[in-house]
This record gives C-alpha cells, structure tokens and sequence, in this order.
C-alpha cells in the first residue's frame, strides 16, 4: 500500500504538486502550504505527518525542499 499524500518532484518555477488519496489537492512552495492541504483533505496534525512514510511520500527531490536545483 502506497502513502495516501503524495508530494511530487520540484516544478521548474518552484513549488511542489501535492496529491491526496490520488486528487491534486494544490501547488505547495513551503511545509506550510502542504499542512494546509493535508488540513482541508480532513486529516488532522499535519505536522507530524510530514515525515511519517506512511502517510507522506515525498517523490523526486528531497523532503521538504520546494525550489527545482
């Protein structure tokens, strides 16, 4: 089984896609933005899921790092 939230590769004018349950649910530039998606999806304390690789795979670039290198 998959992690439900999905944070995608770096776009190449910044940000990240975030999908949840497979529905892009918006265009992350910060763990802020993420929290509020994950937040607004009904799941609660987004912060602790950040970095928990059952809920949150991060895809294509480090975790929590939101520019293209």
């Amino acid at each position: 089984m998959s992690a439900p939230i999905v944070i995608h590769r770096p776009s190449p004018t910044g940000g990240r896609r975030v999908t949840v349950r497979g529905q892009i649910v918006g265009l992350a530039h910060d763990d802020r933005d993420v929290e509020e998606f994950i937040r607004r999806a009904g799941l609660f304390d987004a912060e602790d899921l950040l970095d928990d690789p059952a809920w949150v795979e991060w895809r294509g670039g480090r975790a929590h790092q939101y520019q293209a290198a």
